[in-house]
């Protein structure tokens, strides 16, 4: 069982995001109705550069997209990933081997093998938090009911 208390620490996750500006999304989609999408659209709303890693499109959201992190010609602070659970060994290593800060997994992308890779790499890793959710959470922009509390929910109380 993967201890994800280690992969989750609120302090990390804030130097992350505060020292961040370009971030690899693998897995971006182009459809408007997937999470990853909206979850690139509004990180590059928030200032980030957002590079598409996606080798079924050749642009997303006004950038070109790349087949892969190693085709990305320029620096990456955060690789962003939205894919599969067992695909996370080889986007760790494309992660050490492109020299990237931070490998961050998006809820449910849990592979321990593939957080170990990285971490041997010197790369940090968040595991199993939303990148929208965090940067609202520790930036500020989320709605003041929801500071803070460690988990989302739809769930509201009725009128009292």
């Amino acid at each position: 069982m993967t201890d994800l208390a280690r992969y989750q620490d609120p302090l990390a996750i804030q130097r992350v995001l505060n020292t961040a500006r370009t971030i690899a999304v693998v897995g971006l989609s182009n459809n408007e109705l997937r999470a990853s999408y909206f979850v690139g659209y509004y990180l590059k709303r928030h200032g980030y550069r957002v590079i598409p890693v996606n080798p079924r499109a050749s642009e997303i959201l006004g950038e070109t997209s790349y087949a892969s992190l190693l085709d990305v010609p320029e620096p990456v602070d955060i690789v962003n990933v939205f894919r599969a659970p067992d695909a996370l060994p080889e986007i760790a290593e494309q992660t050490v081997r492109i020299g990237a800060g931070s490998l961050w997994c998006q809820f449910g992308v849990i592979n321990e093998p593939g957080a170990r890779t990285a971490e041997e790499g010197g790369v940090t890793v968040i595991m199993d938090r939303c990148i929208k959710v965090e940067h609202a959470r520790y930036v500020g922009r989320m709605h003041w009911l929801g500071f803070n509390t460690q988990r989302i929910t739809s769930v509201r109380a009725g009128l009292q």
